[in-house]
């Protein structure tokens, strides 16, 4: 074989994030001869720099907040407890190196070939590795993921965006956040809980546009209450000043006052460029995301792509469901095997947490006309109750028909992210509000909500 000669595998892989590695270690259980490209760390944003490590700062958040309680319950807490950011990070990062550490042994164990490079396609079963190594595959898997995105506003480049803030070792003492989505939201209030006092500057007129309306303004009334600013209906029009002291002027040429750090949350790009997407034909919407049909195949045949490149449902266990069938599909004997996107259960990690599966009131409604009925509890957790604090939940279902069946789940509260993962198993099978009332409630607890609204 000549140096030239390409390395031939059945599929390889590009990015090595979640999508990316479920898509290999789902080829090689098929038996498949499997390489991935990784030039970064393993497990691509979510284990680096998102899911994984920001639950891990939001359970330290939550800890926060339950120590204020403490007292309130009799607990001796000293007035003013500090956190210890060094002891935090160190432990955020030992965990998240264990989850490197498990992805190589797993990768080794599979006899995938792991390849620290960066690839282009240059054709449909071709790809060109940055150190000149040639391979061929009678697939490729395309799963670059994205990148945050920044603003093009004078002054951009010197605020952070959400990447940066994992390389925070403080709180940082006033925080703006550029952004109403969930990245903005969540980092608020993970941020706030801290120490930082937090202002958002949100471009709509209120937080978290995907959101159920009701449940927005709830937890934007919770965070008024955690001493959060929000600004709404903001156009940003500079950034000004030096680190550590950053201002925002607006479009009206008001300027804010300054900033210790502004963070940009303004969403994510697919990673497209540079890897030849545009030489071999793989179309792209406008956006940039690659074209992908209900089977996860691009316009070039043989070429599949799955997770944040392609602009649909960006959410980690939507990339590894999308990745798994893809793989069964192609190596599996299994033709019809693809991802359904209806009903994909979410959370933001907002404080409280919201939690929510399948269609709003509005969709809902748009969809069904007076066929709606909702139903919904306002009340607060037990431990709220009894520290006498003002934070309230918000559970709501959303229903269709005479036999009401529940085609949303929305819930706003304390354990919400671990109440919904049920529910969503039983919107999916096609859940009525009959159906819960049959369910026993247990109590007390925030979930028995759910089984008891009418």
């Amino acid at each position: 074989m000549s140096d030239n000669s390409p390395l031939d595998f059945d599929l390889v892989v590009l990015g090595g994030g979640s999508g990316g590695l479920a898509g290999a270690f789902r080829a090689a259980q098929h038996g498949a001869r499997v390489a991935l490209l990784e030039p970064g760390e393993l497990g691509g944003t979510c284990v680096n720099v998102g899911c994984v490590p920001k639950k891990a700062m939001w359970l330290a958040a939550e800890l926060s907040g339950h120590v204020a309680l403490a007292s309130q319950f009799g607990f001796e807490v000293p007035r003013d407890p500090r956190l210890d950011w060094p002891t935090l990070i160190a432990g955020r990062q030992r965990y998240v190196h264990g989850i490197h550490a498990s992805y190589r042994r797993r990768l080794d164990e599979a006899g995938i070939a792991l390849m620290p490079v960066r690839g282009r396609l240059r054709d449909a079963h071709t790809v060109q590795c940055d150190n000149g190594t040639l391979l061929r595959a009678a697939h490729i898997l395309l799963a670059t993921g994205s990148s945050p995105r920044r603003l093009p506003v004078p002054g951009a480049g010197l605020a952070g965006i959400s990447d940066d803030f994992f390389h925070l070792c403080e709180a940082p003492t006033r925080v703006a956040l550029v952004g109403g989505g969930y990245i903005a939201v969540e980092l608020a209030g993970i941020l706030q809980a801290l120490g930082s006092r937090v202002d958002i500057f949100a471009r709509a007129g209120r937080l978290l546009g995907h959101a159920d309306a009701e449940l927005a303004q709830r937890l934007q009334d919770n965070y008024r209450h955690q001493g959060i600013g929000m600004h709404f209906d903001y156009r940003l029009a500079a950034i000004e000043g030096e680190a550590g002291r950053l201002t925002l002027r607006n479009a009206d040429g008001d300027a804010s006052d300054p900033y210790a750090q502004v963070i940009l949350a303004v969403g994510r790009t697919a990673n497209t460029s540079g890897i030849g997407l545009e030489d071999v034909g793989v179309a792209l919407d406008a956006d940039g995301n690659i074209l992908v049909d209900a089977f996860q195949r691009s316009s070039l045949p043989h070429v599949a792509a799955v997770g944040d490149v392609t602009g649909k449902a960006t959410l980690t266990p939507v990339a590894i469901a999308a990745a798994r069938r893809a793989m069964d599909r192609v190596f599996g004997g299994q033709p019809e095997a693809r991802i359904d996107y209806d009903d994909v259960p979410a959370v933001v990690f907002s404080h409280p947490p919201l939690a929510s599966v399948g269609l709003t009131e509005a969709q809902a409604r748009e969809r069904h006309g007076d066929d709606v009925h909702v139903a919904r509890s306002v009340f607060r957790p037990m431990l709220q109750a009894l520290a006498d604090r003002p934070q309230h939940s918000l559970f709501k279902l959303v229903c269709v028909g005479a036999e009401r069946r529940v085609v949303g789940i929305h819930l706003l509260g304390e354990g919400a992210d671990e109440i919904l993962q049920g529910f969503a198993v039983a919107l999916k099978k096609g859940l009525t509000l009959a159906d819960l009332h049959d369910t026993i409630a247990i109590h007390p607890s925030s979930a028995e909500e759910v089984v008891l609204m009418r």
